[in-house]
């Protein structure tokens, strides 16, 4: 049997698969909200193994970053992407867990289409432009049925005196982020969690679909999720493909295996 003409055209320029074209470039993980990247530590060898680049960055106040978490902005947490992605030579693939998902899609927007390869959201917030994680929340809790004893992350947060901060309870971080997770994974993370600034978390996207619109999404929605069921959030934006892994909001922890090879197949 001949072999197809695309097939042969990808012999000759010497691309075996489509996943093996993302091994030239760059995948950066951006954790979420009270996370850092220390949330990566079972995704980056499994990453690394298959022969992929992968760096995961703390964003600014969070894990290793040493920044007041008091004057901490959206912009900040953006500068550190685009920062880290121009001091790398070639694409990169952007990756946005929960409150990571804005900040890639703003940092796409500065970046451009020649430097971001793709964006890969997991169970993240999908913006619009004018969108922020604040508003997206109240979006999908106006679609939800009411039910008053629902776990919400309001019922985590313990706010800083001069409100511009909070911690997470970790016995709602639990229920809400780790309720599939090992009870050493819980561990670990309870003493990882850190102070996050409420104004990242208010402030509006502004990307265009000349650039953000332009640049391929892939969702990995996470079916199991007790924070907020995201299934919304990949019907609004144009996604190539929307992915649903059976896992709670912490994938990188309960399904490592799975999530680490979602993201090389996309």
């Amino acid at each position: 049997m001949k072999k197809p003409v695309f097939f042969i055209l990808m012999l000759f320029l010497g691309i075996t698969s489509v996943q093996g074209q993302s091994k030239d470039k760059t995948y950066i993980l951006v954790h979420g909200a009270w996370h850092g990247a220390w949330c990566w530590y079972k995704i980056i060898p499994l990453m690394e193994g298959k022969g992929y680049k992968v760096m995961a960055i703390d964003l600014p106040s969070h894990g290793n970053d040493t920044t007041d978490a008091d004057s901490v902005i959206f912009s900040d947490y953006v500068e550190k992407v685009t920062k880290t992605a121009n001091s790398i030579e070639g694409e990169v693939i952007l990756v946005g867990h929960s409150m990571g998902g804005t900040v890639i899609s703003q940092a796409a927007e500065i970046l451009g289409k020649v430097k971001v390869a793709k964006l890969i959201y997991i169970d993240a917030f999908l913006p619009q432009n004018g969108e922020s994680v604040s508003s997206l929340a109240g979006l999908i809790e106006a679609s939800l049925p009411k039910d008053s004893s629902r776990m919400t992350i309001g019922n985590g947060l313990i706010v800083s005196k001069n409100g511009k901060t909070s911690t997470f309870k970790p016995e709602i971080a639990d229920i809400l982020f780790y309720h599939d997770c090992t009870q050493s994974d819980k561990d670990y993370a309870h003493k990882h969690l850190s102070r996050q600034s409420f104004a990242p978390l208010g402030t509006p996207v502004k990307v265009t679909e000349e650039v953000f619109g332009n640049i391929p999404k892939y969702f990995i929605l996470c079916t199991e999720s007790k924070d907020l069921d995201k299934s919304l959030l990949p019907t609004r934006v144009k996604c190539e493909k929307t992915v649903k892994l059976k896992s709670g909001h912490s994938p990188f922890f309960s399904m490592p295996d799975e999530l680490a090879q979602l993201l090389v197949e996309f």
